[in-house]
């Protein structure tokens, strides 16, 4: 429940209203405001008025859309004028920004008139790379948009009729197939012939809904062929050969309603007149036609979608505008045409069938969703939405010939990742790497609902072969019961309660550890453990690398890997390091999990070992080596330690940029450091940070996360003989997805090292 107040302190508090201007260029010196402006804005103003098209490459028009409203139709409240609809249009400004990443102007024309409203449009074309209409009344709204559509070379968007029609479509694909139904036989009934009841009517024709088998009822009922009253053109191309004349009529026998009326004007009565399994739209805002406990009461095999975010189903207008305009944009369409829209209804109806993500679950505060007559359609907060529907929508623009521009929808879907957040674009890059060459990864939590979950992401994406370690009988039924649909037939499962190979592993942990006091019964024992087991694998051949963690605490996850795998050669032993991803940039924080207080020896293995880890994601390291002290500043033992560990870095890798001791605001304030410390070797910020011990690394990794909002990946182990990565406990299936990842690329690099030493040994030794 939302309070008035609370409305009206999130729209006033701070800076007023919704949205605000931010340049994207920087202007902070008097060069940058000469480029900006006067003399060197000349430049690009030339260009463009010899080649239009050039617009696009020195503006922000390509990533501009007006939503434009005279306030006539605003949502729940009428025609209320076109000021007062001016934080409904802010409001659009922002869901645009946040969902798509597209820039907004909102423009109010205080009018009636259409043909002012046409005028007006037409005359800003110029500024915008599309137009998003916007709470204008019926009929008038069907004249703006299609003299707009037919006169701009610009897409043009009344979202009023097309985005209810375009959301609702694809819950009604589902339904449909939920229920065992043809699109082509269901009786379907709309009550309301505004914008929405139109376009959703005309739209589900389209769909492959029977014109005769619809029925469009409006405050005077049946909308039937001869009727006189309340008529208009658009009525007239919907009405009915029909004696029905009420809505009670209309709705026997029917088998979908569609309400986009008033609340309350449909009884149980009406529901039960329906027919088997009905599917019921009840979307007037903020009441339904009828309310979801009326509706289940009456029919209880109802399937139900309203308008309201507090019941299953909402069908919302924010799954589609701005995905919609983002494909649209980007492939400079012309138009968004009728194939644009459907295949963004496809989209949609596909993506609903899909493993939902923890992040979308939490967000909602559910423990699970899946496809079934309460997942219709995915939740506008589903970070996927924008990648399937968008690369849908731009794929119909370029099909049907509106698009300006033809792109490659691969490298398209990935270009939409990246403006989900730099954390994908870097992801991006060992995801890809995985996929050239996956390898076997075993996953010892292999009953775990989040493993099985990121087992289906990996199979169906080519990252790995997972071997699953644990009950066949109880994995299969965990699979059924979480509506997954991995298939078992594409992994490895093994019980290493049953497993042929438990005795030969058993025999190899007990040589490993018969002088730590370890009986070969005892190792008998341990390999019931999937830890051990799983570990076991590694060393011995059966798997490339190893996944662990989601389910327990880093000591029972890292010390069976350790007595087994242990660190790689010329080490002394493994580290862990964080990448916290910021907007503009990529940190790795060492070692926050492992050491708890390494020597100046061990400190330079973490250093090298996560520079190492930096260029693995394609960033060159800048390493700061961290301390309370710079650069000699005290003697103290803490202070030696670091400044002897930079040492140590600097002979082993001349080619590094490392430099220490400093303080951390040294690391990243390159301008203070170099106005203090001119004579420091490091350039620009530090993006390696190597903390002095486990208490400061961990503190200044956890404060960096929560104050900064970035988006961690990690623990990754470095320095293992073998790939083994840990899991913090409660990771989500995208973590999974990315250790694996990560892991796949360790094993790469693992083997190609492994190739060098067969074929090449003395050249490695003189290495």
């Amino acid at each position: 429940m939302i309070h008035n107040q609370e409305a009206l302190d999130y729209h006033s508090s701070g800076r007023h209203g919704k949205l605000e201007v931010v340049p994207s260029k920087p202007c902070m010196t008097q060069r940058d405001l000469s480029l900006a402006y006067t003399p060197g804005v000349a430049v690009p103003c030339k260009e463009i008025e010899a080649r239009a098209e050039e617009a696009y490459r020195y503006t922000g028009r390509g990533n501009l859309v007006a939503v434009v409203s005279n306030g006539t139709a605003v949502l729940g409240l009428g025609d209320i004028g076109a000021l007062a609809g001016k934080p409904v249009m802010e409001g659009k400004g922002v869901l645009f920004k946040r969902f798509a990443d597209i820039d907004v102007f909102d423009i109010e024309l205080d009018t009636h008139d259409p043909k002012e409203i046409i005028q007006a449009v037409r005359l800003m074309e110029p500024t915008f790379g599309g137009i998003n209409l916007e709470d204008i009344k019926a009929p008038e709204c069907f004249e703006v948009e299609e003299t707009l559509k037919r006169e701009l070379g610009i897409p043009v968007f009344h979202d009023d009729q097309h985005g209810t029609a375009i959301i609702s479509g694809a819950a009604l694909l589902n339904a449909v197939e939920i229920v065992g139904k043809r699109l082509d036989e269901v009786k379907v009934v709309f009550n309301g012939a505004g914008a929405a009841g139109i376009a959703c009517a005309e739209f589900y024709v389209n769909l492959g809904i029977r014109h005769e088998n619809l029925m469009l009822c409006d405050s005077k009922g049946v909308v039937y062929q001869g009727r006189t009253a309340g008529m208009n053109p658009y009525k007239e191309k919907l009405a009915a050969d029909t004696d029905a004349r009420t809505l009670a009529d209309a709705l026997v026998g029917a088998d979908v309603f569609v309400g986009l009326s008033i609340a309350n004007c449909v009884t149980q009565k009406m529901v039960r007149s329906m027919n088997d399994r009905p599917i019921i739209f009840a979307m007037a805002n903020p009441d339904p036609e009828i309310t979801y406990e009326e509706a289940m009461a009456a029919r209880p095999g109802v399937i139900m979608a309203t308008g309201r975010s507090d019941y299953p189903n909402q069908v919302n207008n924010v799954l589609g505008f701005p995905f919609i305009f983002r494909g649209a944009l980007d492939v400079r369409a012309t138009a968004i045409n009728e194939e644009m829209k459907l295949a963004a209804t496809r989209a949609l109806a596909d993506l609903a069938k899909e493993d939902v993500p923890d992040s979308v679950m939490k967000a909602y505060g559910v423990e699970r969703l899946h496809f079934g007559p309460e997942y219709l359609i995915p939740k506008p907060f589903d970070h996927r939405v924008l990648i399937w529907e968008a690369s849908a929508v731009a794929q119909a623009a370029m099909e049907t010939g509106v698009a300006q521009l033809e792109i490659d929808l691969e490298e398209y879907q990935e270009q939409l990742e990246n403006r989900l957040g730099k954390a994908r674009e870097v992801m991006r890059v060992m995801i890809n790497r995985a996929k050239r060459q996956p390898k076997r990864v075993v996953f010892p939590e292999g009953h775990h609902e989040k493993v099985l979950r990121a087992s289906q992401i990996i199979v169906d994406d080519g990252l790995a072969q997972p071997t699953l370690l644990g009950d066949v009988e109880r994995i299969r039924d965990m699979i059924e019961r979480y509506d997954l649909h991995l298939d078992l037939a594409h992994v490895v499962v093994i019980d290493p309660r049953s497993s042929d190979q438990s005795e030969d592993y058993s025999r190899e942990l007990y040589r490993l550890r018969q002088r730590k006091g370890l009986t070969l019964e005892g190792a008998r024992e341990l390999m019931r453990d999937p830890m051990f087991f799983g570990s076991l694998m590694l060393r011995l051949g059966d798997a490339d690398a190893l996944v662990a963690g989601v389910a327990q605490h880093l000591p029972q996850t890292l010390r069976p890997a350790l007595q087994i795998i242990g660190p790689r050669e010329g080490l002394s032993r493994v580290a862990s390091v964080f990448m916290l991803i910021l907007k503009d940039r990529v940190l790795f924080f060492a070692d926050p999990m492992v050491n708890v207080d390494p020597s100046a020896e061990e400190l330079a293995d973490i250093a090298l070992l996560a520079a190492e880890q930096a260029r693995r994601f394609h960033v060159e390291p800048r390493v700061a080596m961290i301390s309370y002290s710079n650069f000699g500043y005290s003697d103290h033992p803490l202070a030696l330690k670091v400044r002897e560990a930079t040492e140590i870095v600097k002979l082993r890798a001349p080619e590094l940029m490392v430099d220490g001791e400093m303080q951390a605001q040294m690391a990243v304030m390159p301008e203070l450091r170099e106005e203090v410390f001119p004579f420091s070797w490091l350039e620009g910020r530090a993006n390696v940070m190597v903390l002095p011990d486990l208490q400061s690394a961990n503190a200044a990794y956890q404060l960096s996360h929560r104050l900064t909002g970035g988006e961690a990946i990690g623990p990754i182990l470095t320095g293992m003989r073998h790939p083994v990565h840990l899991l913090q406990h409660g990771s989500e299936v995208k973590d999974i997805v990315n250790m694996t990842a990560i892991a796949v690329v360790d094993a790469q690099e693992a083997e190609a090292k492994s190739d060098i030493m067969v074929g090449e040994p003395e050249e490695l030794v003189m290495a």
